[in-house]
């Protein structure tokens, strides 16, 4: 007696899952003209608009002394921004998901009024708060700590536009993780601290990272919190955003766009890092 096995389009057609969207090739073809058309084609507007300027002068332009400090602030202050926050959103993550308390949905609402409030209202805000004769500013005066008009005015500022993120992406793996997890770690004999750096922490950090990688990429592209509070003084406390706006004041787009070209292409090769790292932490957590 034969046995008859099924032929590799039946097992393929058996093997085929059904699904609730159109087949591969339309869904595929969609989002590649929707990136195309919001992404990729501004993107390379971007790029011909800086080609005009010559290899010379979109050097003279984009490396310059000014622009070059503009950089330096822009990007170490949304990574300390970054830094704080992800710190601060795991801990504010963590009450929110493993505890229950009064007003617990408004303190969940209130991590997202960053989303929600106009940039430019929170950061004349923050200045009227951190400015000398502000309630806090003048708190901190006397000590010697000057916020407004400084880097760390504008930290401050990244912290608090960059917060919901790490929050929202920290949130829900905390929940999957659940209690289960750290009372296992804990009949096996671990304590708090290896609970947390041996279990929790593995599990969470892609998320921390992912969230991290988008307050710091909303931070280097911040504008409207930070004109207020930084002072805008040209290689001292000027951002790259009010550099580029600063050069299509005065007509000079060529200009603009260069630098433009020199933040993208760093805050790629950032991005492009860390999701390499987050990759990288999968495919161990997998192992």
């Amino acid at each position: 007696m034969s046995t008859q096995y099924p032929s590799p389009k039946a097992r393929a057609r058996s093997w085929r899952k059904p699904s609730v969207l159109p087949g591969f090739a339309l869904t595929f073809g969609t989002t590649i003209g929707w990136l195309t058309l919001i992404v990729l084609i501004p993107i390379a507007t971007i790029f011909l608009k800086a080609a005009g300027l010559g290899w010379q002068q979109f050097l003279e332009v984009g490396f310059s002394s000014r622009a070059l400090a503009a950089y330096r602030l822009s990007f170490g202050t949304a990574a300390a921004a970054g830094l704080v926050n992800a710190v601060f959103g795991l801990l504010v993550a963590w009450v929110l998901v493993r505890y229950a308390f009064p007003g617990k949905q408004i303190v969940s609402a209130l991590v997202d009024l960053p989303f929600a409030l106009p940039t430019a209202v929170a950061g004349i805000a923050l200045t009227a708060l951190y400015s000398p004769n502000g309630w806090i500013g003048q708190v901190l005066e006397p000590l010697g700590i000057k916020v407004a008009f400084t880097p760390l005015g504008i930290t401050i500022a990244l912290v608090f536009i960059g917060l919901p993120f790490v929050v929202r992406s920290v949130e829900p793996v905390l929940a999957d993780l659940g209690r289960d997890v750290e009372e296992a770690a804990a009949t096996l004999g671990a304590n708090r601290s290896q609970t947390f750096s041996r279990v929790i922490f593995p599990a969470i950090a892609p998320a921390l990272l992912t969230g991290f990688a988008m307050a710091f990429a909303r931070g280097v592209g911040e504008y409207g919190s930070v004109i207020f509070i930084s002072g805008n003084m040209p290689g001292r406390t000027e951002i790259a955003p009010l550099l580029i706006v600063t050069q299509l004041e005065q007509y000079a787009y060529a200009g603009a766009t260069a630098i433009a070209v020199v933040m993208m292409l760093v805050s790629f090769g950032i991005l492009l890092a860390i999701n390499a790292l987050q990759a990288a932490g999968r495919r161990r957590m997998g192992a």
